[in-house]
């Protein structure tokens, strides 16, 4: 709760965001997750920060910790999937801004030989430890998030980060706007050379250079 107010002392931000910021810190810590967790929640606000959201005194926060990030690559000699149901993510309605970030160690193979490689070899995820998304809805006229329904093809754009490089990412989402949940679905597919993957000549038949990546949230208002 104190690291929340010296952000309020040192950045113009809103009494409905700190509040968000207060419980995030008061769950994290009473919840022991750990040091990670409590920068993993600090890694969000920071984003958000960076948005601008937090300046927004009518902002409307939706918040999720158990967001569900899965990725898919099909080469000629191997399918491989992962799945991460650990991931952090806020929404805000007022804004149409959005930020998740994602613990890499949290993936999870079938193989562990390929979540090891994974991890020490193409990730390297003890020097990069998360993945990081910031953007927004491209197009708000196509979402009332005053009524409940479902609305298709929703515009997405932003940047998503990985090993420290950002690159610009546009996609579409399916999202379900309820009285007291909001569901988004999305795809979009991204090249491991372009994020400084490196994989070896060796296994390069196993390992798709385009990879499919997913997106599934399930909001709470905070």
């Amino acid at each position: 709760m104190d690291r929340c107010r010296r952000t309020q002392q040192l950045t113009p931000i809103s009494i409905p965001f700190l509040i968000v910021c207060t419980n995030i810190e008061i769950e994290v810590v009473s919840g022991r997750k750990g040091r990670s967790a409590i920068n993993h929640m600090k890694t969000l606000f920071i984003l958000f920060l960076a948005l601008g959201t937090a300046a927004a005194g009518n902002a409307q926060a939706w918040f999720t910790r158990t967001g569900h990030v899965w990725f898919f690559s099909s080469a000629p000699l191997e399918d491989i999937e992962a799945h991460n149901r650990q991931v952090t993510s806020l929404l805000n309605t007022a804004t149409n801004d959005l930020a998740f970030s994602v613990l890499i160690k949290g993936f999870e193979f079938k193989k562990a030989l390929m979540q090891s490689h994974f991890n020490e070899n193409y990730l390297e995820s003890d020097k990069w430890e998360k993945a990081t998304f910031a953007g927004k809805i491209a197009d708000p006229a196509k979402i009332n998030w005053n009524k409940p329904g479902t609305y298709k093809d929703v515009p997405i754009q932003g940047d998503l980060t990985i090993k420290d490089v950002k690159k610009p990412i546009t996609s579409t989402a399916d999202i379900i706007v309820g009285a007291d949940m909001i569901e988004a679905v999305s795809t979009f597919k991204i090249k491991l050379q372009d994020y400084h993957v490196q994989i070896p000549s060796a296994v390069s038949k196993n390992i798709a250079e385009v990879v499919d990546i997913h997106v599934e949230m399930q909001y709470k208002k905070k």
